[in-house]
């Protein structure tokens, strides 16, 4: 899996470590079919955003490959907020559904907050509940936003130790950025969390022995906002005009610099779902008290 690009950094193989989680996590699914336990995971995507249904078919496919039972819900984008929180409901109370997600964004006039408290956080794969968002704060067992156990899931594989490193974290969301602070501090980080208002941001990251980007702006990150030998995680997806995804790294002139990268297809996003189908996996045992 490690192999070198050009004259330094290692590229960390987002896509084959996916493959090798969802290899191991289809061997456990068996083992709960066996004993006549059979995972199931319910998906609530509503309107039809291109990009939400090109993710919730990826979902799809990981199920079917894993062994899990899928089951989808497509609303129609003019729904109330009552009848979304009314199918969450149904769905907590299903004993033959284990997990629960809910595809974002959803229409404006919906509170996408009140939905995520609202699915149990027993079966909140996604990791958005605020009891598990809390629990992870307390470093107790719980399920962990998938792109941060991801992020997670490569530094163990690759042997890349946190400990009293200066762990810089450009970006700050609720789905990327807060938690895998979050994450990273419960493994004795010296975490940083730069943001739109941070002042004198390259002399932060320059000081960064790990850093991870997730702003959302093509190539953001260039080659001397980067120190040498750095550990550079992309979390970045961005399309541009001629259809081309790049990350928010500029990866051709940090690889450079870097000892290890991720890149752009093939990196952070493959592990986001890899560690999705995990979390449906492990609600299905809490659930069966194995």
């Amino acid at each position: 899996m490690l192999y070198r690009i050009e004259t330094m950094a290692i590229m960390i193989d987002g896509k084959e470590l996916a493959r090798k989680v969802r290899s191991d996590l289809k061997i456990e699914c068996e083992n709960l079919k066996a004993k006549g336990i059979n995972p199931k995971f319910a998906v609530i995507m509503v309107g039809d955003d291109p990009a939400s249904k090109v993710y919730v078919r990826t979902k799809s496919k990981a199920c079917d490959e894993i062994g899990v039972e899928y089951e989808e819900h497509i609303l129609d984008a003019s729904i109330t907020q009552k009848e979304l929180i009314e199918l969450i409901h149904k769905l907590n109370e299903d004993k033959s559904v284990n997990g629960i997600l809910l595809q974002s964004p959803i229409p404006k006039h919906l509170d996408i907050d009140e939905a995520f408290r609202e699915i149990s956080y027993e079966k909140d794969v996604d990791g958005f509940n605020p009891i598990n968002v809390g629990k992870l704060l307390l470093n107790q067992d719980t399920f962990i936003s998938c792109t941060p156990f991801g992020i997670m899931k490569m530094f163990e594989e690759y042997h890349i130790d946190l400990e009293g490193k200066n762990l810089v974290i450009i970006g700050r969301s609720n789905i990327v950025g807060k938690p895998l602070m979050a994450c990273c501090l419960n493994k004795h980080a010296t975490v940083t969390i730069c943001h739109s208002r941070t002042k004198e941001l390259k002399e932060k990251t320059r000081n960064a022995d790990i850093l991870v980007a997730a702003i959302g702006k093509p190539n953001y990150v260039t080659a001397d906002m980067v120190k040498e030998g750095a550990v550079v995680i992309d979390v970045g997806i961005n399309r541009g005009k001629d259809k081309k995804i790049t990350g928010d790294v500029d990866f051709e002139n940090v690889k450079e610099k870097a000892s290890y990268i991720t890149p752009v297809p093939g990196g952070v996003g493959p592990m986001t779902v890899a560690m999705l189908m995990n979390n449906v996996i492990k609600a299905t045992k809490n659930q069966n008290n194995i």
